[in-house]
């Protein structure tokens, strides 16, 4: 008996691989369990159209966050913060308002999370920020901060 494999099976293979089995197997234990379907032709076919699209998705995504981190390659962010008596800054910038000032000056939403910074930002000048955007993909932006 074919069974397309859903799940990873130890001893047996890793999902969306096509196995022969014993009947009894394949069908009391691998599709009761939900760990494989019967691998009939429209099954098999169905799988790989979803591996495609899939496949494309992914590609489209890739393509995507290439061309966000092409633009915010030479982009300074710009933020304006209100100083002390002192000339230095309440708090410190925060991942959460550098994501913000990313959409609302250049277009694109980034989550706070992804915003790496190497130590906190309390003072005003230039800074270097990193962002993860996924994909083992990682752009580097120019932050500026600045008193108002």
């Amino acid at each position: 008996m074919k069974v397309l494999l859903i799940k990873d099976v130890k001893n047996l293979g890793k999902a969306g691989e096509i196995k022969e089995v014993k009947d009894g197997y394949g069908r009391n234990f691998l599709v009761a369990k939900g760990f494989a379907k019967v691998g009939t032709k429209e099954v098999i076919k169905e799988w790989e159209e979803e591996q495609k699209r899939i496949r494309e998705e992914q590609e489209t995504e890739l393509k995507k966050l290439k061309d966000i981190e092409k633009n915010l390659k030479n982009k300074t962010i710009i933020i304006k913060r209100k100083l002390g008596a002192n000339g230095s800054l309440f708090g410190s910038v925060t991942k959460e308002e550098i994501a913000k000032e990313i959409l609302a000056q250049v277009g694109f939403d980034i989550d706070k999370k992804s915003v790496e910074i190497d130590k906190a930002i309390k003072a005003t000048g230039n800074y270097e920020v990193s962002l993860k955007l996924g994909h083992g993909i990682h752009a580097k932006l120019n932050l500026a901060v600045d008193g108002e």
